[in-house]
């Protein structure tokens, strides 16, 4: 029997494309906004391969059971939901595309238990963009945070998921023993084994490049300052504003010093006392800040998303850029689509392996109809 080619080419191509529902998009009701869920399909390309220089250290492939413990492994989280999978995708191509040792990598996605089914379309989606890549989908129980979030300045910093790096020490395996934290909005463009390799003095638990010019009062209310049962946290440390988007964290010592849970003793004091105003940042300052080991600025070139209540455009900081960073309310993808980027949008725009629902079309109707 003889098929058209153009039948060939179309079930060829909604084969390979990855399938996956439930976009989530946002609906008010009573002022707050709420997740609701939409059917639709969302489709990557697959990433060209990459492999690793010969200088890389070969990694032992005989024990399957225990592949994300050998120690020649970098290893990164990142979240991972439907509202933010497009800039998920497209930082992990940058990370893999400018790494010398990208076989070296193992990826760790923080996905919600909101959709348990979600994990195995998150696995799907990312192997097929990345067939070569090793990552594991770990799933947060948003009950860990559910009573201890307090509304923040905006809504999508309230999101659950956003508190999951508080966790990584309990949702990654023991035998990892450091992890670069990564938000969804961002690219690197620079080979991430330098900021592996940072290393943390003393005893400290992060690092994170640190900001010292920034207004740190501003974090944290009147309430806060005034009492000095709170502000004494910071006797005799010099605090700085850090970025929690990326982090070096040494899981060894979180565990050791329970950071988790000095964290969620803060988010239950702000749950009485409302003590700060901006979602999982401020626990982080209160705990860390003044104790962090200050990174090269180039590794957070944050706030091109603007900030958070304002869609804004704003340029690079002066300087080298190993990262940048879609922190704020603006996101490229979504700025990409509304025909109204900013200049560092497209600086992005290479990196996404999305294939929008116009593309799939010509996919699908530009094809050949003769015969073999």
């Amino acid at each position: 029997m003889f098929l058209s080619r153009s039948f060939v080419l179309v079930f060829s191509a909604c084969f390979l494309l990855c399938q996956a529902k439930g976009i989530r998009s946002f609906a008010r009701e009573n002022g707050y906004e709420t997740e609701v869920e939409v059917a639709s399909f969302v489709q990557f390309r697959e990433a060209p391969e990459y492999r690793n220089q010969k200088k890389c250290s070969l990694l032992d492939t005989s024990n399957v059971a225990m592949a994300s413990c050998d120690p020649s492994l970098v290893h990164i989280a990142m979240t991972i939901d439907w509202h933010y999978l497009r800039g998920s995708i497209a930082a992990l191509h940058s990370v893999v595309k400018h790494t010398s040792c990208p076989q070296n990598l193992f990826f760790h996605f923080i996905a919600s238990d909101a959709r348990l089914e979600s994990r195995d379309e998150f696995e799907r989606i990312v192997h097929t963009s990345f067939p070569s890549l090793r990552f594991e989908v770990h799933v947060f129980e948003e009950s860990l945070v559910g009573n201890l979030i307090s509304p923040s300045i905006r809504q999508a910093l309230d999101n659950p998921l956003n508190y999951a790096r508080s966790y990584l020490a309990d949702l990654l395996d023991p035998c990892i023993e450091r992890v670069i934290y990564l938000d969804s909005d961002v690219i690197v463009v620079d080979d991430v084994q330098e900021l592996w390799k940072v290393p943390l003095s003393g005893s400290r638990v992060i690092g994170a490049p640190e900001y010292c010019h920034a207004n740190f009062t501003r974090y944290f209310s009147y309430e806060f300052w005034s009492s000095a049962e709170f502000s004494e946290v910071f006797q005799g440390k010099r605090p700085c504003y850090f970025n929690t988007g990326v982090m070096v964290v040494d899981l060894l010592r979180w565990r050791e010093g329970d950071y988790t849970r000095k964290i969620e003793k803060w988010m239950e004091i702000q749950k009485e006392r409302r003590i700060y105003m901006l979602g999982s940042l401020p626990p982080f300052l209160l705990v860390f800040g003044g104790d962090v080991e200050a990174i090269e600025h180039r590794w957070n070139q944050h706030g091109l998303g603007g900030d958070n209540l304002r869609n804004s455009c704003r340029t690079l900081h002066p300087g080298s850029v190993s990262l940048l960073h879609w922190s704020g309310k603006g996101k490229p993808w979504t700025r990409l689509d509304a025909k109204k980027p900013c200049s560092v949008d497209f600086l992005w725009a290479p990196y996404d392996l999305y294939i929008a629902p116009q593309q799939k079309r010509i996919a699908a109707t530009g094809t050949i109809s003769s015969s073999f």
